[in-house]
């Protein structure tokens, strides 16, 4: 290589980083991706995090970035950085099946439209991650392509469901990552995997290529596209290349997102650190408390009693409605109408949360909308709240990483301390933000004595999204950054 560093600490290195040393010429493009190339060769076999190679491709991409550079041309701010995407994104030349065997042969014919806008900037797209069947687990495991595993234990799961996209992070087989988030799919992953990672504002990003076979248009309800990332700052570079609107919306409407206009020691921070519908285990509690007390020590004010004006069933109960009739909608159509005639036949007075889900599912436009409508309610909340704080922390996940576990839905569980609960209730703290549209971005918080990484929520404004990943730029120059997993180092 053209400078003195070792493979692997170029391989961690950031996306930001890597970047600078291609424009000064410490390192070509063709370098970078092959060093990238040879860890996956190495190493995929036991992560199974990468499943679609497109290297030749690549490779050709690579050159061509290098030539340019040598013609004296910029492609932007990821000229020459080797990436890869998570697999329910169009790749021209690709499937794209959501890890449904269903869909194995659906080869798209081209790019979603932020994996345009990744290219245009300079990225240079040389795989795809894996995940779970239809998107719908916090493990990334399916009959098409098999178990992803967690870098820092290979007995656990690396979150999903952009479980491939933060396991190829963390050990260090990719430059850069981008996923999608309904109930916490970039989210679970970045903290279980040690790696940075953003939810944006819904509808920010234009998610035009990213859905099931067929040419979609719609934007799926609470569903976001976002970057994963080993910092800060590459969230920040990946935002402002993939975020805007349409190309209807763009005729009258520009994008101007807020900034972090203060240092860390003047925010007004509150910190919601556990809940009794979602409990989180001691040691989760203790580094939201971490990082509350690196805001303290920094001069900042910290509130931990301050909450919306909502009580935490309220929201979880809208959020779960509208979830569940989401991801319903993605149904075969005969196992919709199956699905309705079984609903049917429910006791009127059954209210469990197995009866409530499957209501939801099959919901009425009127039921819906009633939904919707507290949703906006929760919004203007959330809206009123953000008037007196700048930023809120919460957990993501009630525990680290844990083991694959892949019995029926029915038959598992998390445990929190001791205490087994249901394996659902983990969505929790994903759909406080998701249901209300809010930008949430991830951070690491460092290992845990069993080696696993535990990550924090920073929750902002809608449309703050720059606010959130601000603060975590913040955090991360005073310690709260990327631990990479030894056994890649």
């Amino acid at each position: 290589m053209a400078n003195s560093e070792s493979g692997s600490e170029l391989a961690f290195a950031s996306a930001t980083e890597l970047a600078q040393k291609i424009q000064k010429r410490e390192l070509s493009c063709e370098e970078l991706l092959n060093l990238y190339l040879g860890r996956v060769d190495q190493y995929n076999g036991e992560l199974n995090a990468l499943v679609v190679d497109i290297r030749d491709q690549a490779l050709v991409d690579a050159r061509a970035a290098d030539k340019a550079l040598a013609d004296g041309k910029e492609l932007g701010p990821l000229h020459g950085i080797p990436m890869t995407v998570k697999e329910s994104y169009n790749v021209a030349g690709t499937p794209t099946t959501w890890g449904n065997p269903a869909w194995k042969d659906n080869v798209t014919k081209e790019d979603a439209e932020s994996v345009k806008k990744l290219k245009d900037a300079g990225a240079i797209v040389f795989g795809k991650t894996n995940v779970p069947l239809m998107l719908a687990d916090f493990q990334s495991y399916n009959d098409v392509y098999g178990t992803t595993n967690n870098p820092y234990d290979l007995e656990r799961g690396p979150g999903g469901s952009s479980g491939g996209s933060a396991a190829a992070l963390a050990a260090g087989l990719t430059g850069l990552e981008t996923g999608s988030d309904i109930g916490g799919s970039i989210r679970n992953p970045a903290h279980f995997c040690g790696v940075f990672g953003h939810k944006p504002t819904h509808n920010l990003v234009w998610m035009r290529g990213h859905s099931p076979p067929g040419d979609m248009r719609t934007s799926p309800d609470i569903s976001v596209i976002g970057p994963l990332a080993r910092s800060a700052s590459d969230l920040r570079t990946a935002m402002q290349i993939m975020a805007g609107p349409d190309d209807i919306m763009a005729r009258g409407y520009q994008l101007k997102l807020p900034e972090l206009n203060k240092p860390l020691g003047k925010l007004k921070v509150a910190v919601w650190k556990d809940d009794e519908l979602c409990p989180v285990t001691a040691e989760v509690r203790s580094r939201v408390e971490q990082v509350a007390d690196a805001c303290r020590d920094a001069g900042a004010q910290v509130d931990e009693s301050a909450r919306p004006s909502f009580e935490s069933d309220h929201t979880h109960r809208t959020y779960q409605h509208l979830l569940q009739a989401t991801m319903s909608s993605r149904m075969p159509d005969a196992d919709y109408e199956s699905l309705k005639k079984y609903v049917d036949s429910l006791s009127s007075d059954d209210d469990s949360q197995m009866a409530r889900t499957l209501r939801a599912q099959v919901s009425s436009f009127k039921d819906w909308g009633s939904s919707n409508e507290m949703r906006q309610h929760l919004r203007w909340s959330w809206h009123e709240f953000f008037k007196d704080y700048d930023v809120l922390i919460t957990p993501i996940m009630p525990t680290p990483a844990f083991p694959h576990d892949h019995r029926d839905f029915g038959e598992r569980t998390v445990v929190i301390d001791n205490e087994e609960r249901p394996y659902f209730d983990q969505v929790f703290w994903a759909g406080l933000t998701g249901v209300a549209y809010l930008p949430s971005t991830v951070i690491p918080t460092g290992l845990n004595p069993e080696g696993l990484p535990i990550g924090v929520q920073l929750v902002g404004p809608e449309f703050g999204d720059m606010i959130t990943i601000g603060v975590a730029e913040a955090l991360e120059k005073i310690g709260f950054d990327f631990t990479p997993p030894a056994r890649y180092c």
